[in-house]
């Protein structure tokens, strides 16, 4: 095809038709210029449907890892409300003298309510990674990209709130460290002692003394604080964030 340009530019300069050849050249260059304009536009086109099928991946990645974040922190509000409600009905005992609980009954609620953590720990391999790697700009939408960024700006405040619910729960932990109280007899009473393999003891000391200490209803009383403030000013926020992250993600898939 070029040759055949070259040709006729050839052939015109010969026969000394310099205007004709002076459009012909224009009309060249502008077939030129279409020619590479319809390159740049499939090349953009090309570009566009590989950058759509990238946030495509994306988007349906972390559609699954925020689903699975949620199922983990509905969870982990379960959990905190059990040991919530537990931390209350000790302090119903300590304040009601008429009406305390059996040892084994004491020992059950102890246990229920001090043996589970509650640590938040979500998927968040794939919005690392694409932050880590700048992927995150295959995200068309801003705000989605926004509140990822935030998302983990927010989990390392969590994380720091459990920090401190776990330190009081160790508190009242802390209390069958002392001769005052004896964790071997919450093991058995509550059930658990043969499942964690551990030698018959001789120990039936009570734990119902506990419930006249100062110091171990302060500790109660703390860690109930502790519970309302992580699920209240932590918790549910953060399911609020949650819900609007996939929010925004399906409204992208659907749109794609």
């Amino acid at each position: 095809m070029i040759t055949f340009f070259r040709k006729i530019r050839k052939n015109l300069l010969s026969e000394g038709k310099s205007i004709r050849y002076l459009k012909y050249a224009i009309g060249e260059i502008i077939l030129v210029v279409i020619g590479i304009l319809i390159a740049l536009q499939i090349n953009n086109w090309n570009q566009n449907r590989m950058d759509n099928k990238v946030e495509h991946i994306y988007l349906h990645g972390l559609k699954v890892e925020f689903q699975i974040s949620k199922l983990k922190l509905e969870e982990l509000i379960s959990v905190i409300h059990k040991n919530y409600s537990g931390a209350q009905e000790i302090l119903k005992y300590i304040h009601s003298k008429n009406e305390l609980p059996s040892e084994s009954e004491f020992s059950k609620l102890l246990y229920q309510t001090f043996s589970e953590d509650d640590a938040f720990n979500p998927n968040t391999s794939l919005i690392y990674e694409m932050i880590n790697s700048g992927n995150l700009k295959n995200l068309k939408n801003t705000n989605l990209r926004k509140h990822l960024t935030n998302w983990i700006s927010t989990l390392e405040d969590v994380s720091k709130q459990e920090e401190e619910l776990a330190s009081q729960r160790i508190k009242v932990i802390d209390m069958f460290r002392t001769n005052e109280a004896s964790l071997s007899v919450v093991f058995k009473q509550a059930g658990v002692y043969s499942d964690l393999g551990l030698p018959k003891s001789k120990n039936e000391m009570s734990n119902l003394g506990l419930l006249e200490s100062t110091a171990f209803e302060n500790n109660v009383l703390i860690f109930i604080l502790t519970c309302y403030a992580t699920e209240k000013a932590h918790f549910q926020p953060l399911m609020r964030d949650l819900d609007t992250i996939l929010d925004l993600i399906r409204k992208e898939i659907e749109q794609q």
